[in-house]
């Protein structure tokens, strides 16, 4: 080849990988950071949350800067002493490479006086999930469902952010699962993921968490093989599963208590032992519970076991879900005449259920009309009613006990708290069976229980078909007059 082709050769080959440096065939994003990563990887100088994927943070290391690596003079801080007298050695040395990390020092320094100023040791205050717990998912999902691509574990993500908020908040509550018999494995990931995430932050903050965090009780043999194959793959970040027998003693500082699937526990007979499990914790806990409402003895013993603030979470949205173990009740009325009396009857038989409680009910009304006409003539036989200057709430005292009664038209329903009621009475049935959903799926949202009940007319046979459908997906008792009016 010519000399002149050599040269053209060498032309075409400079504007070919000029070409390719270009910003219109550059490398994507994600790529480019790979690209990054890798040369700061062979450098030594990785960042603190890639050095986490290799090592876990110390009480003599809380923010993972050494990656690991143990030195061998340990630096003061400048808060000490000795600190000083270090800098001033140090001057008049040559600077090299090391001179350059002396802020970041500082900045440890300072984030460690501010913490040792927090008001209450121990206590964790969290704003938003860590990367950390996205390590932890995307850990489970490439081990125990990559053939989705982990669609269904990030799928769960607005279930996993409210249970990661009941956890992390500075007044933690108890969660209950309504949404199957059992958790589902994209639950149990984020369950464990949220843990391992406290855990972590923990020893960031300087704490010691040398005991068993989280106890995860299960009905099965099967069912803990399926859970520790969730937990295996966090081992390589430093998070292990242990499974117990019998024999194991278990009075350890646990702060986390999964019960998954109280019904089955219920069916083994072993409830007794589920209570002496949680008396043996000697530590402040939370218990997460994974059950079907449908049975009235679950609500019994998820009462007893939930003794504090409760969180209700269903990772579906169906209304069987969200109205878990609150009672629903329809009462006939023959006329519209006769409603009065039928609020009575049905009041009184609330102060007898509840006797030697303080109850407080919520009565809603078709209209103001209606609401005044039943405040006034709301009478009970051998009780003290008590008005208000507004006319809408009264109270009922008696030798039962104690009622506080609220009378709401539907108008005024949208600045009505339902959550605070854990009775509702709706004398005039709704004619949409979707408002009655929304009143439904707002009682009693804290608390294990809640009643809503509803005076049925003649007037309302339009609505007896949808009614006595929602009553049986969620599994109450239809009357035998609204399955009469329903085939009719």
């Amino acid at each position: 080849m010519a000399k002149g082709d050599d040269a053209l050769a060498r032309k075409r080959n400079r504007v070919r990988r000029k070409r390719l440096r270009s910003s219109e065939n550059a490398v994507s994003a994600r790529v480019a950071a790979i690209i990054a990563s890798k040369r700061r990887r062979k450098s030594g100088k990785r960042r603190g949350c890639e050095g986490m994927c290799f090592s876990l943070p110390t009480p003599e290391d809380p923010f993972n800067e050494r990656h690991g690596k143990k030195r061998k003079d340990e630096e003061p801080t400048d808060d000490t002493p000795d600190a000083a007298v270090v800098a001033k050695d140090d001057g008049p040395k040559k600077k090299d490479a090391n001179t350059k990390k002396q802020p970041p020092a500082k900045a440890k320094s300072k984030a460690m006086r501010e913490r040792a100023t927090e008001p209450e040791e121990g206590r964790v205050d969290f704003d938003r999930p860590s990367k950390f717990l996205v390590v932890c998912l995307n850990a489970i999902r490439d081990t125990v469902a990559p053939e989705d691509g982990g669609g269904s574990i990030h799928g769960a993500g607005d279930w996993g952010v409210e249970l990661w908020r009941c956890f992390s908040a500075p007044a933690p509550s108890d969660v209950l699962d309504t949404s199957g018999s059992c958790a589902t494995v994209e639950q149990t990931a984020w369950l464990v993921s949220t843990a391992c995430d406290i855990v972590v932050r923990k020893e960031r903050l300087g704490m010691v968490v040398s005991c068993p965090f989280l106890l995860y009780l299960v009905p099965s043999q099967e069912k803990a093989a399926r859970v520790r194959s969730i937990c295996k793959p966090l081992k390589p970040l430093g998070i292990h599963s242990v499974s117990l027998h019998p024999g194991a003693s278990i009075e350890h500082q646990i702060s986390g208590y999964v019960i998954d699937g109280l019904k089955y526990f219920l069916d083994l007979g072993v409830s007794d032992k589920i209570f002496s499990i949680r008396d043996a914790i000697s530590s402040n806990f939370q218990i997460t519970v994974f059950t079907d409402p449908s049975d009235k003895s679950v609500a019994t013993m998820a009462k007893n076991l939930l003794r504090g603030r409760i969180t209700k979470l269903f990772i579906n949205n169906s209304v069987s879900s969200r109205s878990a173990f609150v009672t629903q009740q329809v009462h006939f009325c023959p006329s519209v005449e006769l409603k009065t009396s039928k609020v009575k009857e049905i009041l009184e038989q609330i102060l007898q259920r509840h006797a030697k409680k303080s109850s407080k009910v919520l009565l809603v009304a078709a209209s103001k009309k209606n609401a005044q006409h039943l405040s006034s003539s709301l009478k009970l036989e051998n009780c003290t009613v008590t008005d208000d200057s507004h006319g809408n709430s009264f109270t009922i005292c008696s030798s039962v006990g104690l009622m506080n009664v609220h009378v709401k038209d539907r108008e005024n329903m949208a600045m009505t708290d339902v959550e605070e009621f854990e009775t509702v009475l709706l004398v005039d049935l709704p004619p949409s069976v979707d408002e009655y959903i929304e009143i439904l799926t707002g009682v009693a949202p804290q608390t294990i229980g809640g009643e809503v009940h509803s005076i049925f007319c003649s007037t309302d046979a339009p609505a007896a078909k949808p009614l006595a459908e929602l009553l049986a997906n969620c599994r109450q008792v239809v009357p035998e007059f609204l399955k009469k009016m329903e085939s009719s």
